[in-house]
């Protein structure tokens, strides 16, 4: 632990400075994320294959306000903006808490801020191609004998941005395991007698976080979730073992 803490004034001064630091980051990234929101919103409609080209007198996605389109736009460009700042803002967050750590846990998180990054990635990959299609396709085959559907873009692009950010928060959970149980903060034989239960939040998560009530895509999400903590349980091992062999490595050496 750092031997000389910050004065109050100090730290808010260091908050202040990080929190200008990663708003600004987003701010740029957001910017430059307007300059290409065609091809963003282009790209989030792929999955969406009979909205983006819609056959011969089937209505594609419409918007029915003046300022829908402008709306979607900037939500899309802070978002995309925020996934660009992520790095930044992990690394503005990390350095605030790291006079609290000991040299040892601020190597571990800087060291696993590109696995965060590639993880959340791996976990909005999951929702775009596996999750979202078979559930839109869903959406719009039921009930379309009795009427046409006709989307908004807005509704679209809401549904799109929540289903590939909560996939890719979903998916830091071994990360995040692995990281608390190497720090000390829970031990991996606590989170496996959380498993039991986490079966029953992760098909409440997916019900949550799936626009659909059939129970096949709640399941998409589920499965994949329980596999998930499954392996954050190893890796949370692993964790408290490298962690054990550190504090005796630390105690056996010279001067201890």
């Amino acid at each position: 632990m750092n031997e000389h803490p910050l004065p109050v004034r100090e730290h808010l001064t260091e908050l202040r400075t990080r929190l200008l630091i990663a708003v600004v980051a987003w701010l740029v990234t957001t910017s430059i994320s307007l300059v290409f929101y065609k091809q963003i919103i282009r790209f989030l409609l792929v999955p969406a294959e009979v909205l983006r080209s819609p056959s011969p007198g089937e209505a594609g996605l419409i918007f029915t306000e003046v300022t829908e389109m402008l709306a979607v736009t900037f939500k899309v460009a802070l978002v995309s903006g925020l996934v660009l700042a992520f790095p930044i803002i992990l690394y503005q967050v990390i350095m605030f808490i790291a006079p609290g750590l000991t040299k040892r846990e601020r190597r571990y998180l800087l060291a696993f801020m590109p696995a965060a990054l590639l993880i959340f990635l791996g976990g909005a990959a999951f929702a775009y191609f596996v999750l979202i299609p078979p559930a839109i396709n869903f959406l719009l085959k039921f009930g379309a004998d009795i009427a046409t559907p006709m989307i908004k873009i807005g509704n679209y692009i809401n549904l799109m941005v929540r289903l590939l950010f909560w996939m890719g928060v979903v998916f830091e959970t071994p990360l995040v395991m692995f990281i608390l149980a190497r720090l000390g903060v829970v031990s991996y034989r606590t989170l496996a007698r959380w498993r039991r239960y986490w079966v029953v939040v992760a098909f409440i998560l997916g019900a949550i976080i799936t626009p659909t009530f059939d129970p096949i895509n709640q399941a998409l999400v589920a499965g994949p979730l329980i596999v998930l903590y499954e392996l954050g349980v190893w890796l949370a091992r692993l964790g408290q073992m490298g962690r054990a062999n550190a504090v005796s490595g630390v105690a056996e050496s010279p001067g201890s």
